[in-house]
């Protein structure tokens, strides 16, 4: 094994060091108690990058796949440890195909006020508002990154960020990308207003078309599921935006839609080029 790094070579499935990653697709329902797995190269190097939020617990790797992770794993400070194929898939419980895993530990779980720039300075957070569906979470976290939200809010109802798969999705945004969750029942009129933020809904029933829209300095994001979307009870409290489509059509994945406002919202300033 390489020098660089000081490998833990395990062979036996049932090696309590294992423990973490047992069972993964059935604790991945129910929860690890303050830890959450990262599964493939990419999501790793962002977990040991400096824009990582979270800390990493230990590391788990087919030997074929340490060599060219060495570097990166280099002075870690948390075990690395080596297994092949067949006995990673023997304690997760399915095939492992990348041989790249990790398990990361959450921390506490944050305010929303300091993740949002104080005003008067700019701020442009996402609002995800009883989103169920790791794809889509996944989805909305690199959709965020990728137009320079400073955070993102999730109501009670919103699935999991750091489930294996959302991370997987987000391609590691949901490692980087500052977020918290509103206690349940929150308002999110009133969590704008402490914020000192303008609510913007995104929803077909919106009367202000996205590509006119003059963004607002401050402004929270919000959107819903696909299928029920937002509740009136909010749209008839926010500035609603809606997305023109091509005639007897109006719908967008949730992904998609809000990609499409946030690139409005964020405005130059946010985003690189000439």
């Amino acid at each position: 094994m390489s020098g660089a790094v000081p490998a833990i070579v395990l062979e036996d499935p049932a090696d309590p060091r294992l423990a973490p990653y047992a069972a993964m697709r059935e604790r991945d329902l129910v929860g690890r108690a303050g830890r959450f797995v990262v599964e493939g190269e990419v999501a790793l190097r962002l977990m040991l990058s400096p824009a990582a939020r979270f800390r990493i617990e230990s590391v788990l790797l087919a030997p074929e796949r340490l060599p060219g992770l060495a570097e990166a794993l280099a002075g870690l400070g948390a075990p690395v440890y080596v297994a092949g194929k067949p006995v990673m898939s023997a304690v997760t419980g399915f095939p492992i195909h990348r041989g790249v895993l990790a398990i990361g530990l959450r921390g506490e779980e944050p305010d929303a006020s300091p993740l949002v720039p104080p005003s008067p300075r700019s701020a442009l957070v996402l609002g995800l508002a009883g989103l169920t569906n790791h794809d889509n979470v996944g989805g909305l976290f690199r959709n965020a990154a990728a137009f320079g939200a400073d955070a993102v809010l999730l109501d009670a109802e919103s699935c999991d960020p750091l489930y294996r798969k959302a991370i997987r999705v987000s391609a590691g945004a949901a490692l980087t990308v500052p977020f918290a969750r509103l206690a349940s029942g929150s308002d999110w009129v009133a969590v704008a207003a402490g914020l000192n933020l303008e609510p913007l809904a995104l929803s077909p029933a919106g009367t202000e078309e996205v590509s006119t829209l003059v963004p607002p300095r401050r402004t929270l994001l919000l959107v819903g599921s696909e299928g029920p979307g937002l509740p009136e009870h909010l749209l008839a409290r926010m500035r609603g935006l809606r997305i023109a489509m091509a005639p007897g059509f109006d719908s967008l994945n949730v992904a998609t839609a809000a990609a499409i406002a946030l690139h409005r919202v964020a405005g130059r300033d946010r985003l690189a080029g000439p």
